[in-house]
């Protein structure tokens, strides 16, 4: 569950919905500095299917006793968010082996941003273990991949890896996005040129922010996700899911554009 703050409070914006931002997003990318993805269909089908796994808990999320809401994507317990992202790649590959293979690598960067040895040892032995486990995964899907000539060039280690940095980069975006989380700097963006990367700024107020370097192929994007709407905080978590269905749909729909050039530029 993401959750976006606002005045008179917050918004509930399902995983997936903050996924399928991330899929609109990709399908939008690609001008002369920023290559679009390729293959094109898959790729933009793993940014919005990354969060798969999600879809059950966000349907009935559990509580968060310390904030009266659902528990957000950063407050699930390691096992619990281990659980989801092991799903994960099994319910996307009945779509797309090369779908479900970018989504296994995005679950991967994920754990890999944790440091270990500040976990308990017994969480730490998990992530490990999950860890291998993927790599176990990849490589069947990768082996599958590379002897198919509908997707071996795309199976290279070169092309794998643009393609996890642009889920990741879309990731971020979306979450930027939802949650108004600005300004954002997304590193490590794939560039055209091989390995060249960049650095995208997001900035703005409310649902409209600028992009710096522009990566879209038109002048301005639109996208958009729904979100339940709730004032009040929880004690109990039957009510509290007992509200979130009866709680009334938003759309958000988010406008980006470039940076405006400054003045003399």
């Amino acid at each position: 569950m993401v959750i976006r703050e606002e005045a008179g409070g917050w918004i509930a914006i399902g995983q997936p919905a903050h996924a399928w931002v991330s899929g609109q997003l990709a399908r939008a990318w690609g001008n002369e500095r920023f290559a679009a993805p390729e293959p094109r269909e898959e790729v933009c089908l793993a940014a919005e299917q990354h969060d798969l796994g999600m879809a059950a808990w966000d349907a009935a999320p559990a509580l968060n006793p310390d904030t009266g809401r659902p528990r957000g994507f950063m407050e699930l317990p390691a096992a619990t968010h281990l659980e989801l992202w092991t799903a994960a790649p099994v319910l996307a590959r009945t779509q797309s082996r090369y779908a479900a293979l970018l989504v296994s690598l995005h679950g991967e960067t994920l754990f890999r941003m944790r440091d270990l040895d500040r976990q308990p040892r017994v969480v730490a032995r998990a992530i490990r273990r999950y860890l291998e486990e993927q790599r176990a995964v990849q490589d069947a899907l990768l082996a599958t991949l590379r002897e198919d000539p509908r997707y071996a060039e795309h199976a290279t280690p070169v092309a794998v890896h643009r393609n996890r940095r642009l889920v990741a980069a879309w990731d971020g975006l979306s979450l930027a996005l939802c949650m108004a989380r600005y300004p954002w700097t997304q590193r490590d963006v794939p560039a055209r040129g091989g390995d060249d990367d960049a650095e995208l700024t997001v900035a703005g107020e409310g649902t409209r922010a600028t992009v710096d370097p522009w990566p879209f192929s038109a002048e301005r994007v639109r996208v958009r996700c729904d979100g339940r709407r709730l004032t009040e905080t929880f004690e109990d978590e039957h009510a509290m899911r007992a509200a979130l269905e009866r709680a009334p749909w938003v759309t958000l729909e988010f406008e980006l554009t470039p940076q405006p050039l400054a003045a003399g530029g």
